[in-house]
């Protein structure tokens, strides 16, 4: 219930204690009505029952049983009656708060759309009720409601989603949570089992192609995530038989190209590694120069060795 002060028109000094009241269905509270106009007679009515007094103030406790309740205070003077309402909020949260896929059972598979849907059940004010949509602790969406309902109703809301292999397990909630100021409820009412989503997703390599120095072993990895879990096969001219595993890794392979597939239900993607072998072009250019120069010399002494024989 709202803290204690007062309120009062000019024209009809009715004060009332607390000056608003926020409750829920079932509990009670109580009020004090009173004028500082001593001349004046004060009556008080809810719920079809009056009372009038010739007292400078009215104290009631009010038991909460009917949703359309009204709480007034009135006075009369010289045959002139004012009269205040007193302003009460009525609230019930929520039996409960769900969530699901609309029209659709099983794992999500990337990048298609998917709708959401989160169904609070017997709550009100529902023009007091905010649903609030997270993943994990990140605030996707919030829903406000313009319907104008005193009593319990049920209502529904929907997000749209579009997920990726990064949301492959992420937790999905509504909060559904009355907005009462500091008298309501002060905590949301959850969703009693977040939404865990599974995605599949086909393979996807970083990289399309490798290249790598052959020396004493070579390991080719051609592992991948995907979901379902995905098979591997290699082709390459160097191969004689076929291979299933996603690393290769041997001493004999030889340079050339070797090109690994990796394949799940619901897609396939290729990579190919080059190896090379450790005698680089700039080596092989330095080996051809030394090899020229060789035989250049070599053919020198030759031609200098014939001139001498000549001579002598």
């Amino acid at each position: 219930m709202h803290c204690l002060c007062l309120f009062s028109f000019a024209d009809c000094p009715i004060l009332f204690s607390p000056v608003d009241v926020v409750v829920e269905y079932g509990d009670s509270f109580s009020v004090n009505c009173s004028s500082t106009d001593k001349t004046h007679q004060f009556g008080l009515s809810w719920e079809g029952y009056d009372t009038m007094e010739n007292t400078e103030e009215i104290f009631r406790s009010v038991d909460v049983m009917d949703w359309e309740m009204k709480l007034t205070c009135y006075m009369y003077s010289n045959e002139t009656q004012c009269s205040q309402n007193l302003p009460v909020t009525i609230y019930k949260t929520p039996d409960s708060v769900s969530i699901s896929i609309v029209d659709h059972s099983g794992p999500m598979i990337e990048g298609k759309q998917y709708e959401l849907q989160c169904d609070v059940h017997d709550v009100a004010p529902v023009q007091d009720l905010t649903v609030k949509w997270y993943k994990g602790q990140t605030l996707l969406n919030q829903t406000t409601f313009t319907e104008d309902s005193k009593t319990p109703v049920n209502e529904t809301t929907t997000l749209l989603i579009r997920p990726d292999r990064a949301d492959d397990g992420a937790q999905y909630r509504c909060e559904a949570e009355l907005e009462l100021g500091a008298e309501g409820p002060q905590y949301p009412i959850k969703s009693l089992e977040p939404l865990s989503a599974e995605v599949h997703y086909k393979p996807k390599h970083f990289n399309s192609t490798e290249t790598i120095i052959k020396n004493d072993e070579v390991t080719l990895n051609c592992t991948v995530k995907a979901k379902p879990a995905p098979t591997y096969t290699w082709h390459s001219e160097h191969l004689k038989e076929e291979i299933s595993f996603s690393v290769l890794q041997s001493s004999t392979l030889s340079p050339g190209n070797y090109t690994c597939t990796t394949t799940n239900s619901l897609g396939s993607d290729s990579k190919v590694f080059i190896i090379k072998s450790t005698v680089t072009k700039a080596s092989l250019i330095l080996l051809l120069t030394l090899v020229k120069s060789y035989f250049i010399y070599a053919l020198h002494c030759q031609i200098y060795e014939g001139l001498l024989h000549s001579t002598v």
